[in-house]
């Protein structure tokens, strides 16, 4: 049953809902490259005819005046994925009922596939930390993102994908490590997974690890899509900056990762410092070379 659902919510993310018509040995269509949707770039993403999906920060779309220009690109078929930043589920708290409901209700007027959101918190105590901070890989903290997770779920229209966040620093007294830590919340709440493999590649840089190894133990069959973005060296560790370009080594875990198991897309994330147009084509069409997938028309 469980596989039979995960299976249901990959097909609903890559509009393949009716199997019957088209031979059993095919791939699936999948979603191909795509690009998070910004307002500073939202000409440039208009402009990519071939486009199959998108990404929007929730936490910015108004339900009542959402973006002419991204709900222009619903209505052309591209696939729009809500992608929330605020919801905390590493908290300790209960996740809030009013941002669920703003989640939920972007998801409904985008007529998102499934929406996302990261394995990390953003407050506590009231405070806001302003920034994705890493949870404990301890068992209190699991049993905390279950709980918020399954909450947040239960009033979603559609699955939801969790994303593990690039950390600059682990919590002492570890129970997990990652791999052992993001399969069991996975297989606690039946959500989907968002692989940032810039993330794995600076987790595994900051970490002394290789990034290979983390591949290698996760689940990739749960991956509904990727991020790639880029970053840079600064004061002895990689920061995830969204700002700098992809960089060679990121490219090369994307064939990796498309060698064990393709996801059904690949998303580049940039998030200022943008780029001239011609750039930004080029990295997208390095993502799907890498990723071994047709460039966007």
């Amino acid at each position: 049953m469980r596989r039979r659902r995960l299976r249901w919510r990959l097909r609903r993310l890559t509009g393949d809902m009716d199997e019957g018509t088209r031979h059993r040995d095919d791939p699936p269509p999948g979603l191909g490259v795509g690009i998070g949707w910004r307002p500073e770039i939202a000409g440039f993403v208009a402009g990519l005819p071939g486009l199959r999906f998108t990404e929007v920060i929730a936490e910015s779309v108004h339900r009542d005046h959402p973006p002419s220009g991204l709900t222009a690109l619903r209505d052309r078929g591209v696939r729009i994925v809500p992608h929330g930043v605020r919801l905390s589920l590493g908290g300790a708290e209960p996740v809030a009922a009013e941002r669920v409901a703003h989640l939920a209700a972007t998801a409904e007027l985008l007529r998102a596939p499934l929406v996302s959101e990261h394995v990390a918190f953003v407050r506590a105590d009231g405070m806001e930390a302003g920034h994705l901070l890493p949870v404990p890989r301890t068992r209190a903290a699991l049993d905390a993102l279950t709980d918020n997770i399954r909450r947040t779920c239960a009033e979603l229209p559609v699955p939801l994908a969790v994303e593990p966040i690039a950390a600059l620093f682990d919590w002492p007294d570890a129970e997990y490590d990652e791999a052992d830590f993001l399969t069991e919340l996975l297989e606690r709440t039946d959500a989907l997974l968002l692989l940032d493999i810039a993330n794995v590649h600076a987790n595994a840089r900051n970490r002394g690890e290789d990034p290979l190894v983390l591949l290698d133990r996760l689940p990739l069959e749960r991956v509904a899509y990727c991020h790639v973005a880029g970053g840079r060296q600064h004061e002895g560790l990689y920061h995830d900056t969204h700002t700098d370009p992809v960089p060679a080594e990121v490219l090369a875990l994307v064939r990796e990762l498309a060698a064990r198991h393709r996801p059904p897309g690949f998303l580049l994330e940039r998030d200022g410092r943008y780029p001239p147009a011609a750039d930004l084509r080029a990295e997208l069409d390095a993502i799907a070379g890498a990723a071994g997938l047709a460039v966007i028309t």
